[in-house]
């Protein structure tokens, strides 16, 4: 091992964060991250099974629902993959893994950091971004994910309690309030896009028209797989569309 950097690992003032940023101790709280989740698809994989039973749903149908939320994910993922691969420069490899998989945002959590800079006087990536600068900073990327943790472990049990009774007092009310959900919060986000740029505007209607004609085709053709795909391919149109658009 370099005895330089040894020396430079620990030390508030240095500036070089790779020191910190790899040392073991991170990688083992990224694996760690990652091994619960691992074992958190395992538990809720056997569960569901358990349950299908249950409410008459074949396995053939489960595992159909399993390879549908699979293939829908990576369109989304993609997204999470750029974002990672551009913190990458700014936190290193084990402090993007720790927070890339929980629940948070990485929006919010990047502005919690430079937030965290800036009250030290520094700035991410530039000449003051000391090791000191890059703890304080990660610990209040962590604190910020954290909240959004604790306020689903929180919440997660009074909403399905709320969610039971409803279903009890009305089933037609719940089941039109998740898709309604859905539908708010997704629109919500899409109408935050229109008004940055007309660039944004056209990618708006570029992904709408992808997965619509997605969908048609899916319909008419009887291509239930294509149905599956049909975000992540109207996702992967809309980022090349994005790229050709900004370099034109």
């Amino acid at each position: 091992m370099n005895p330089q950097l040894v020396m430079a690992a620990g030390d508030p003032g240095s500036t070089d964060i790779w020191a910190v940023a790899n040392s073991p101790v991170l990688w083992i709280c990224a694996l760690g991250v990652f091994a619960v989740i691992f074992v958190q698809c395992f538990l809720y994989s056997r569960a569901a099974k358990k349950a299908a039973p249950h409410v008459d749903m074949p396995i053939n149908e489960v595992k159909e629902s399993f390879r549908a939320g699979a293939v829908a994910s990576i369109g989304p993922s993609l997204a999470v993959v750029l974002v990672a691969i551009a913190l990458l420069a700014l936190f290193g490899t084990p402090a993007v893994l720790v927070r890339i998989g929980l629940i948070g945002s990485a929006a919010a959590e990047t502005a919690s950091a430079s937030i965290a800079a800036g009250t030290m006087g520094a700035q991410l990536g530039g000449d003051s971004y000391t090791q000191q600068v890059f703890g304080v900073a990660f610990m209040a990327m962590s604190l910020s994910g954290a909240m959004w943790m604790i306020c689903t472990l929180i919440m997660t049990p009074l909403l399905k309690k709320g969610g039971s009774t409803l279903a009890k007092r009305n089933p037609a009310v719940m089941a039109l309030i998740p898709a309604a959900a859905l539908l708010g919060a997704f629109s919500a986000l899409t109408i935050a896009e229109l008004p940055k740029s007309n660039v944004h505007l056209i990618l708006v209607g570029i992904s709408a028209a992808a997965m619509g004609l997605c969908l048609y085709l899916a319909k008419v053709l009887e291509l239930k797989w294509l149905k599956e795909w049909a975000l992540g391919i109207s996702i992967v149109i809309s980022i090349v569309a994005a790229y050709f658009l900004h370099t034109a």
